[in-house]
């Protein structure tokens, strides 16, 4: 459905975001280590399942690598998320997809309008004082 559809964009933008704390941009991986290998210490550090017990994760980096990130920090660095642009080919039909938006610094969304909830969706817009654009041009069709 169209809520999971924006929770699930809403949670890839975060580990995109989580992907830029300092704790992860100061990472220093041994030598050898591959960029495959580099990524997916990135994916297991932010997403919260690296395995600190893992030689195998443990021995990619120069040194003991970070500690993982509490919920309250990763909470902190995501509300530092701001003006992220979101963009459909399909219309937003319910406000929960707005407010979901903007847990993820959400402030402009391109859409091609056409839902009967149109009014409502540029209300929750406006109350969280994002920009919305209507495309006029729908892509997604059934």
């Amino acid at each position: 459905t169209q809520s999971t559809w924006a929770r699930l964009a809403g949670e890839k933008a975060n580990l995109f975001w989580l992907r830029h704390h300092p704790s992860v941009l100061g990472m220093q991986f041994a030598t050898g280590v591959k960029r495959a290998e580099k990524n997916n210490c990135i994916d297991l550090f932010v997403s919260g399942e690296a395995d600190m017990q893992d030689t195998q994760y443990t021995s990619s980096f120069v040194t003991a690598p970070p500690k993982l990130l509490t919920q309250q920090e990763k909470q902190d660095w995501i509300s530092k998320m701001d003006n992220v642009a979101l963009s459909s080919d399909a219309f937003f039909p319910f406000t929960d997809n707005i407010d979901r938006a903007a847990k993820s610094g959400v402030k402009y969304i391109a859409s091609p309008a056409g839902s009967t909830n149109d009014k409502a969706i540029i209300k929750s817009c406006n109350e969280y004082e994002m920009t919305l654009v209507h495309t006029n041009t729908r892509l997604f069709h059934h």
